[in-house]
C-alpha cells in the first residue's frame, strides 16, 4: 500500500492552520501543572519525573498519569481545572507504561523486565479514592498500551517485549515475540485467571515472527485495533473471542516539500519516497474508521497521520500537511529534520457537544493539533502549545476539558520540568499562536529562535526580527506585520556575504541604519571561532561592512557578548549603543557594559550598567532600543517556570549615556524600572514562564512589542510569545 502526497494538495489546509475558520468555540490552555509537585517527600527536588500516558476518573475531577522514571503513577486534583492540585503519587514496584480507568479503579500496565531477553510485567488494579493497590496479575511479558472495552467487560494490553536498540543496530527480529493480552474485568477488577494471549506472529511482512505490539484501542463493538509499530502493521481482533479478524500493512507514503536536512536552515523543498508509516498510537473514530499517528521507530515515520477503515482502506492521508502547518508557527524541530520530523505519537478522539474531534500529539514539536472529524477529510482548526514532548492526552467532554501529558524533564539542566497541561473548549479567540508565517510558493516561511526586534521608521505595526545562531546556515531578517492577529511574518531576507548565506554569525540584535538597511549585532564565542562584532547590511541583506571589537574591549571577552543594538541620533551624529549580556572579565560583579560605537569617527566607548540580583541562576541583558529621550533595556534571569523571578524592562536617559574609554574606569548609569514582563509571560497562554525574553521594540507610532526566543525547539517547548506591551510611560 503506497500513497503519493504532494505539498500543493495541502495548501488550502495550511492556509487556515492556525485559527478557527468561524466563530466556533476554541480550545485554550487554562492551566499548567508541573508533575514534580507530586514527588514523594523522600525524593530529592530534582528527581526526574515524567507524565507519559494520562487518563481521568469517570467524574472528570482527577487525572492519573504514568511516571516511569519515578516508578509510580501520579494523581492531580482538577476539581478546579484552572488551579490543579498535587494529589500524590503511588509507587508501582516497576515501570508503569500505561493507565486507564474502569469505574472507580485505575488499571496500570507495569514493566518489571529483568532484561530485553527476559521480559516481564504485571497488570495492577488501583482504587482511585484510597490510592491503594487492590490486585495484580502477571502478564508474562513487557506491557505497553492498555485499553478497556466500552462496556468495561475486558481490558486489552499490548505486550511489546521491546527490542534492544543497541543490539545489531536495533535490527529485528529480536526474541521473545510480543502478543496481545485480554483480561476479563468485573467492576474494574481483573480476573487474573482469565488472561488470554493472542498470537500475532506470522502476520506482518516486516519481521513477522517478532511482532512489536505498541498501542491498543477498542471500538463499541468490542473490536481491538492493535498497532505493530516496528512491523508497520495493524491487526483487528475480536475482543470476546481473541480471533484475528483481519490484518494489513500500514503502508508507505511519498513526501514532497519537506525539510530533510538537520543543517541549521529551514528549507521545505526535499522529497522522501516510500516512507513506512510505522504507527504508534491508534484511536477509533467510530466503529468502522480509525486514525493512526505515524511516528516511526525503526526505519520509517511518515510525519503525519492516516485514517483507515477496518478493512485496511486508506480514507485520508495527511502527508506533510501537519508538519508544514507546525512550521508556520515556528515549531518545526530542525534537529529532527533528517530523521522523523515532528513525530506524531499520541492521539485522542472525543465528541464535544455534537462535534467530533481528534487530537494529534506531535512529540518533537511540542504541539497538539486539533482536528474536526468530518467523516471525510478532517479539518485542522487549531495548533495548541504543549509542554516538552507531549506523549498522550485525555478528553473530558462533560467538562469541556482536554489534558495532555508531557514527558520531558529537563530540571537537572535548569530547564522545564515535565508538565500536565489543561485546555478548555469555550467561546472566544484562540490565544495561540501569537505569531506565524505566511505561505510562499506552497511552503511556509521557516522561522524560529527570534532574538532581536526593531520597528520600521515609518510603517505603524511593521517590525523586523532576526534569528540567532541556531539557524547559523540561514541568518535571516524577518518582516512582521503586527496589525494582524496572530502577527504575520510576511517575508524573510537572507543575510549574505559574497552572495551566499553569511557564516559565523550569531545575530542577537537589529537596528535601522537610516539608509534602508540594518545594523546587526553578533554575539561572539571564541570557542567556536565566532567573533564579537557588528555588521551593516543593505536593503537586500548583503553585508556592506564588518566591524570587529577593538583589542581593548576583547581583552576581557567571554562568550556572553552582544544581545542588542540600537541607534541614537542621525547622520554623522549617530551613535550605536549595544548591550553586552553578562559581566566580562574586566567588569565588577553585577556590572555589565553598554558599548558605544560612532560609525563616522569609528570611536568606541562604554558605560557600566548595574544588574539586579536573584537567588538562582544568572542575570543579564537581552535587548536595547532607543525611543525619545531614553534607551530601553530588557534585563532577565535565565530561569524558567516558577523559578523565574526577573524579566523586566528598564530605561536609561540618553543624556546620561556618556561613554568612558574602554580599558579605564567606566561611568555607571542610573536605571529606572518601566515594566515587569513576568505577569505577561504567565498570563499569555497560561503556560509556565519561558526564560528567553529576547526582543523588544517600538513601532513607528510608539507602540511597544516584545518577543521570546524558542531555542529552535531544541530542549524547549518551542513556544514563541509575541505581544503588544502595555506601557504607561512618558518621554
Amino acid at each position: 500500500m503506497r500513497i503519493s502526497v504532494r505539498a500543493a494538495l495541502t495548501a488550502a489546509l495550511l492556509a487556515s492552520a492556525a485559527l478557527p475558520a468561524s466563530a466556533d468555540p476554541v480550545f485554550n490552555r487554562i492551566a499548567s501543572f508541573p508533575v514534580a509537585s507530586n514527588l514523594p517527600t523522600d525524593k530529592e527536588k530534582l528527581t526526574p519525573t515524567s507524565a507519559e500516558i494520562i487518563t481521568a476518573s469517570e467524574d472528570g475531577n482527577t487525572l492519573i498519569y504514568s511516571d516511569s522514571p519515578l516508578g509510580g503513577i501520579g494523581f492531580v486534583d482538577i476539581t478546579d481545572a484552572k488551579a490543579p492540585k498535587a494529589a500524590g503519587a503511588l509507587m508501582m514496584d516497576g515501570e508503569p507504561t500505561s493507565v486507564t480507568v474502569a469505574g472507580s479503579k485505575v488499571l496500570v500496565a507495569v514493566n518489571t523486565s529483568e532484561s530485553f531477553v527476559k521480559p516481564s510485567g504485571k497488570f495492577v488494579v488501583v482504587d482511585i479514592a484510597s490510592k491503594s493497590i487492590e490486585a495484580s496479575c502477571d502478564l508474562g511479558g513487557q506491557p505497553d498500551s492498555v485499553a478497556i472495552s466500552g462496556d468495561k467487560s475486558f481490558a486489552a494490553i499490548a505486550i511489546e517485549n521491546e527490542r534492544d536498540e543497541d543490539l545489531n543496530d536495533g535490527e529485528i527480529p529480536q526474541m521473545p515475540a510480543g502478543d496481545l493480552a485480554i483480561i476479563t474485568l468485573k467492576d474494574g477488577v481483573a480476573d487474573c485467571g482469565s488472561i488470554k494471549h493472542v498470537d500475532v506472529t506470522g502476520l506482518a511482512d516486516v519481521a513477522g515472527d517478532d511482532p512489536e505490539p505498541e498501542f491498543v484501542s477498542i471500538n463499541s463493538l468490542g473490536e481491538i485495533a492493535l498497532t505493530l509499530q516496528e512491523n508497520n502493521h495493524i491487526v483487528i481482533i475480536d475482543g470476546k473471542t481473541g480471533e484475528v479478524k483481519t490484518h494489513f500493512s500500514a503502508g508507505t507514503v511519498d513526501l514532497d516539500g519537506v525539510d530533510t536536512k538537520s543543517d541549521g536552515a529551514l528549507k521545505f523543498t526535499g522529497k522522501l519516497e516510500a516512507v513506512a508509516r510505522e504507527p504508534d498510537a491508534l484511536k477509533w473514530l467510530d466503529d468502522d474508521r480509525f486514525v493512526i499517528a505515524n511516528e516511526g521507530d525503526y526505519k520509517g515515520g511518515s510525519r503525519g497521520f492516516t485514517i483507515f477503515d477496518k478493512t485496511g482502506k486508506v480514507l485520508y492521508e495527511s502527508g506533510p500537511s501537519l508538519e508544514l502547518a507546525i512550521a508556520q508557527i515556528g515549531h518545526f524541530p530542525d534537529k529532527r529534520a533528517k530523521s522523523k520530523g515532528v513525530e506524531p505519537e499520541g492521539l485522542e478522539a472525543a465528541t464535544f457537544g455534537d462535534q467530533k474531534y481528534f487530537f494529534v500529539m506531535a512529540e518533537r514539536s511540542s504541539i497538539v493539533a486539533v482536528y474536526k472529524d468530518t467523516g471525510a477529510e478532517p479539518e485542522l482548526v487549531q495548533l495548541l502549545p504543549s509542554g516538552i514532548s507531549p506523549e498522550s492526552a485525555i478528553a473530558i467532554p462533560a467538562r469541556n476539558l482536554l489534558a495532555t501529558s508531557n514527558e520531558a524533564d529537563l530540571g537537572e539542566d535548569g530547564g522545564a520540568r515535565s508538565h500536565v497541561m489543561l485546555y478548555e473548549l469555550a467561546e472566544g479567540e484562540a490565544a495561540y499562536p501569537t505569531i506565524q508565517s505566511a505561505m510562499v510558493d506552497g511552503a511556509p516561511i521557516g522561522w524560529g529562535a527570534l532574538s532581536g526586534l526593531v520597528g520600521d521608521a515609518e510603517k505603524n505595526g511593521t517590525l523586523y526580527a532576526v534569528n540567532d545562531s541556531f539557524y547559523g546556515a540561514q541568518p535571516t531578517i524577518f518582516t512582521i506585520d503586527a496589525t494582524q492577529k496572530p502577527a504575520m511574518i510576511t517575508s524573510a531576507l537572507p543575510v549574505t556575504r559574497g552572495g551566499a548565506a553569511a557564516q559565523k554569525l550569531d545575530i542577537e540584535g537589529i537596528a535601522l541604519d537610516g539608509k534602508g538597511g540594518f545594523w546587526l549585532a553578533s554575539e561572539g564565542d571564541p570557542a567556536k571561532l565566532t567573533g564579537h562584532g557588528i555588521y551593516n547590511v543593505d536593503a537586500k541583506g548583503a553585508i556592506k561592512s564588518e566591524i570587529g571589537f577593538p583589542v581593548e574591549l576583547l581583552a576581557g571577552q567571554t562568550r556572553f557578548g552582544l544581545e542588542g543594538i540600537t541607534s541614537v541620533g542621525t547622520g554623522d551624529d549617530m551613535t550605536l549603543w549595544m548591550a553586552v549580556q553578562r559581566e566580562w572579565k574586566d567588569d565588577g560583579k553585577g556590572m555589565v557594559k553598554l558599548v558605544s560605537y560612532n560609525p563616522k569617527s569609528k570611536e568606541w566607548g562604554a558605560v557600566h550598567y548595574p544588574l539586579e540580583k536573584t537567588e538562582a541562576g544568572w542575570v543579564g541583558l537581552s535587548e536595547i532600543t532607543a525611543r525619545g529621550d531614553y534607551v530601553y533595556i530588557v534585563e532577565r534571569d535565565n530561569q524558567i517556570g516558577d523559578n523565574a523571578k526577573l524579566k523586566k524592562l528598564y530605561r536609561v536617559a540618553i543624556a546620561d549615556l556618556k561613554p568612558g574609554k574602554i580599558g579605564e574606569e567606566l561611568p555607571t548609569v542610573t536605571k529606572e524600572e518601566v515594566h515587569d514582563f513576568l505577569p505577561d509571560l504567565k498570563a499569555a497562554t497560561n503556560g509556565y514562564a519561558v526564560d528567553k525574553l529576547e526582543g523588544f521594540a517600538f513601532d513607528a507610532a510608539g507602540t511597544a512589542y516584545a518577543v521570546t526566543d524558542n531555542d529552535g525547539v531544541d530542549d524547549s517547548s518551542g513556544e514563541t510569545l509575541f505581544w503588544q506591551v502595555d506601557l504607561n510611560i512618558t518621554n
